[in-house]
C-alpha cells in the first residue's frame, strides 16, 4: 500500500525532473541550438506543424542555424514563424534555405536568461514539494482507514523526505550544469 504511494511519488518527481530538463533545452546558450525551433509552429496547409517535420535542421557552425524545407513553398510561412516568435533572431531567406544566424550573447542578456532558468528550477521544485505533500497525505489516509501502525507511516514519510531530497538536489545540479553554460563565453 505505502509502497504504491511512494512509487506514485517518485513518478511525478521524475517527471519534474524530465519537464525541467525540456525547458532548459530550449533557452537559448550562445550556441545554436535546433531545439530552440522546437516550440515555433508553422501554418502548414491549416495546420499547426513543428518546423523540425516540415524541414532538415542543421547547424553548420556554433552560432548558426540552417533550415532547409522539404516543400520550397513554405519558406515564407517558415520565416514568418520565426519572426513571429520571441527567439530574438532574425532569419535570411536566400530563396532555398533559411539562415539563422545566432549572435553571441551580452552579459545582460546571459543575466536574464539564468533568472529564467532560476524560475524553472524553483518551479520544479514547487512540482516536487507537491509530490511530497500529496503522498504525505496519502499515507495518513492509508494509515487512518487501514489501520497500518504508525510506524509504517513514519517510515513511509521518511522514504518520501529522502526522494523529494535526491530530487531537489538533481533540480539543484541541473540548475548549476545549465547557469554555466548560460555563462560560458
Amino acid at each position: 500500500m505505502i509502497e504504491g504511494i511512494i512509487e506514485q511519488a517518485e513518478e511525478r518527481m521524475m517527471g519534474s525532473l524530465e519537464s525541467l530538463n525540456t525547458a532548459f533545452a530550449g533557452v537559448r546558450t550562445g550556441r545554436a541550438n535546433a531545439m530552440v525551433l522546437d516550440k515555433i509552429r508553422v501554418d502548414y496547409y491549416g495546420v499547426p506543424t513543428p518546423i523540425n517535420q516540415m524541414a532538415g535542421v542543421k547547424s553548420p557552425d556554433a552560432h548558426m542555424l540552417v533550415i532547409e524545407p522539404w516543400d520550397k513553398s513554405v519558406l515564407r510561412a517558415i520565416e514568418h514563424a520565426i519572426l513571429e516568435s520571441d527567439l530574438g533572431v532574425t532569419p535570411s531567406n536566400d530563396g532555398s534555405v533559411i539562415r539563422l544566424p545566432f549572435p553571441a550573447l551580452t552579459e545582460e542578456r546571459r543575466r536574464d536568461l539564468v533568472k529564467q532558468c532560476k524560475t524553472y528550477a524553483e518551479e520544479a521544485r514547487v512540482s516536487v514539494r507537491s509530490a511530497r505533500r500529496d503522498a504525505n497525505t496519502a499515507i495518513e489516509k492509508a494509515v487512518k482507514n487501514d489501520s497500518l501502525p504508525e510506524d509504517d507511516q513514519r517510515r513511509g514519510e521518511a522514504e518520501v523526505q529522502k526522494l523529494t531530497d535526491k530530487y531537489i538536489a538533481e533540480v539543484d545540479a541541473a540548475l548549476k550544469k545549465k547557469e554555466a553554460e548560460v555563462m560560458e563565453i
